[in-house]
Protein backbone atom coordinates (compact mmCIF):
# COMPACT_ATOMS: atom_id res chain seq x y z
CA UNK A 1 0.00 0.00 0.00
CA UNK A 2 1.20 3.40 -1.24
CA UNK A 3 -0.12 6.61 0.56
CA UNK A 4 -0.13 9.39 -1.13
CA UNK A 5 0.54 13.36 0.09
CA UNK A 6 -3.01 13.91 0.15
CA UNK A 7 -3.50 11.17 2.07
CA UNK A 8 -1.36 12.29 4.78
CA UNK A 9 -2.88 16.04 4.46
CA UNK A 10 -6.21 14.66 5.06
CA UNK A 11 -4.91 12.42 8.06
CA UNK A 12 -2.99 15.89 9.36
CA UNK A 13 -7.21 17.44 9.28
CA UNK A 14 -8.51 14.59 11.12
CA UNK A 15 -5.96 15.10 13.97
CA UNK A 16 -5.63 18.45 14.10
CA UNK A 17 -9.34 18.28 13.93
CA UNK A 18 -9.85 15.45 16.45
CA UNK A 19 -8.08 18.03 19.02
CA UNK A 20 -11.37 20.34 19.01
CA UNK A 21 -13.04 17.30 20.71
CA UNK A 22 -9.85 16.04 22.82
CA UNK A 23 -8.91 19.45 24.31
CA UNK A 24 -5.39 18.22 25.31
CA UNK A 25 -3.27 20.28 22.91
CA UNK A 26 -1.48 17.25 22.17
CA UNK A 27 -3.14 15.30 19.06
CA UNK A 28 -2.75 18.88 17.10
CA UNK A 29 1.25 17.73 17.12
CA UNK A 30 0.30 14.72 15.75
CA UNK A 31 -1.52 16.53 12.83
CA UNK A 32 0.99 19.03 12.40
CA UNK A 33 3.44 16.27 11.74
CA UNK A 34 1.42 14.79 8.96
CA UNK A 35 1.32 17.92 7.63
CA UNK A 36 5.37 17.68 7.30
CA UNK A 37 5.36 14.15 6.09
CA UNK A 38 2.92 15.89 2.91
CA UNK A 39 4.94 17.88 2.34
CA UNK A 40 7.90 16.06 2.00
CA UNK A 41 6.22 13.14 0.21
CA UNK A 42 5.20 16.22 -2.24
CA UNK A 43 8.52 16.22 -3.42
CA UNK A 44 10.29 12.89 -2.55
CA UNK A 45 8.74 9.42 -3.17
CA UNK A 46 9.45 7.77 -0.42
CA UNK A 47 8.45 4.22 0.86
CA UNK A 48 5.84 3.40 3.49
CA UNK A 49 8.03 2.65 6.22
CA UNK A 50 10.05 5.43 5.89
CA UNK A 51 6.75 7.95 5.49
CA UNK A 52 5.65 6.11 8.96
CA UNK A 53 9.49 6.98 10.44
CA UNK A 54 8.91 10.63 9.19
CA UNK A 55 5.92 11.00 10.76
CA UNK A 56 6.74 9.26 13.70
CA UNK A 57 9.98 11.78 13.90
CA UNK A 58 8.17 15.05 13.31
CA UNK A 59 5.67 14.06 16.05
CA UNK A 60 8.28 13.22 18.03
CA UNK A 61 10.14 16.31 17.44
CA UNK A 62 7.05 18.58 17.83
CA UNK A 63 6.17 16.67 21.19
CA UNK A 64 9.58 18.02 22.72
CA UNK A 65 9.81 21.18 21.14
CA UNK A 66 6.39 21.84 23.13
CA UNK A 67 6.99 20.00 26.27
CA UNK A 68 10.61 21.51 26.62
CA UNK A 69 10.73 24.80 25.52
CA UNK A 70 7.32 26.26 24.78
CA UNK A 71 6.13 24.77 28.17
CA UNK A 72 8.92 23.79 30.52
CA UNK A 73 6.74 24.37 33.61
CA UNK A 74 4.02 22.00 32.97
CA UNK A 75 5.13 18.85 35.18
CA UNK A 76 6.67 21.00 38.36
CA UNK A 77 4.33 19.89 41.20
CA UNK A 78 3.95 22.71 43.83
CA UNK A 79 3.65 20.06 46.50
CA UNK A 80 6.53 20.11 49.42
CA UNK A 81 8.28 22.99 47.95
CA UNK A 82 9.71 25.70 49.88
CA UNK A 83 7.11 25.97 52.75
CA UNK A 84 8.82 28.71 54.28
CA UNK A 85 8.57 31.22 51.69
CA UNK A 86 5.04 30.54 51.46
CA UNK A 87 4.30 30.99 55.69
CA UNK A 88 2.83 34.04 56.69
CA UNK A 89 1.73 35.55 53.12
CA UNK A 90 -1.65 37.24 53.24
CA UNK A 91 -4.06 36.01 50.90
CA UNK A 92 -7.94 36.70 50.42
CA UNK A 93 -10.56 33.74 51.20
CA UNK A 94 -12.26 33.44 47.76
CA UNK A 95 -14.29 30.23 49.21
CA UNK A 96 -15.63 29.94 52.52
CA UNK A 97 -13.38 27.41 55.19
CA UNK A 98 -14.61 25.76 58.13
CA UNK A 99 -13.05 22.17 59.88
CA UNK A 100 -13.11 19.45 57.19
CA UNK A 101 -14.20 21.79 54.29
CA UNK A 102 -12.00 22.84 51.55
CA UNK A 103 -11.92 26.46 50.58
CA UNK A 104 -9.91 28.55 48.33
CA UNK A 105 -7.78 31.47 48.88
CA UNK A 106 -6.11 33.71 46.17
CA UNK A 107 -2.93 35.63 46.79
CA UNK A 108 -1.86 39.01 45.13
CA UNK A 109 1.20 37.66 43.31
CA UNK A 110 1.92 33.84 42.72
CA UNK A 111 3.04 31.59 45.74
CA UNK A 112 4.90 28.60 44.32
CA UNK A 113 3.41 29.26 41.19
CA UNK A 114 -0.24 29.64 41.34
CA UNK A 115 -2.21 32.70 42.86
CA UNK A 116 -5.30 30.42 43.87
CA UNK A 117 -4.90 27.83 46.20
CA UNK A 118 -7.16 25.12 47.73
CA UNK A 119 -7.11 25.63 51.66
CA UNK A 120 -8.05 24.39 55.41
CA UNK A 121 -8.76 25.96 58.04
CA UNK A 122 -8.86 24.79 62.20
CA UNK A 123 -11.88 27.66 62.52
CA UNK A 124 -14.65 28.59 60.33
CA UNK A 125 -13.71 31.99 57.88
CA UNK A 126 -16.49 33.30 55.89
CA UNK A 127 -15.27 34.20 52.19
CA UNK A 128 -13.74 37.54 51.69
CA UNK A 129 -11.67 37.85 55.08
CA UNK A 130 -8.15 38.31 54.73
CA UNK A 131 -6.21 34.73 55.92
CA UNK A 132 -2.46 34.27 57.02
CA UNK A 133 -0.73 30.50 55.41
CA UNK A 134 0.26 29.16 58.67
CA UNK A 135 1.37 25.79 57.13
CA UNK A 136 1.52 23.94 53.75
CA UNK A 137 -0.42 20.18 54.47
CA UNK A 138 0.18 18.34 51.72
CA UNK A 139 -1.23 19.93 48.56
CA UNK A 140 -3.31 22.46 50.79
CA UNK A 141 -2.20 25.49 52.21
CA UNK A 142 -3.21 25.96 56.23
CA UNK A 143 -5.07 29.37 56.42
CA UNK A 144 -5.47 31.28 60.39
CA UNK A 145 -7.70 34.74 60.21
CA UNK A 146 -5.20 37.09 60.52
Amino acid sequence: MELSWWHWLVGGIVLIAAELVIPSFVVIWFGLAAWVVALVVAFVKLGLTAQLALWLLASLAMLFAWFRIFKPNQFKTRIGLADANVIGEIGLLTRRVAPFEKGEVRFQKPVLGADVWACIADEAIEAGARVKVLAIEGSFVKVGRV
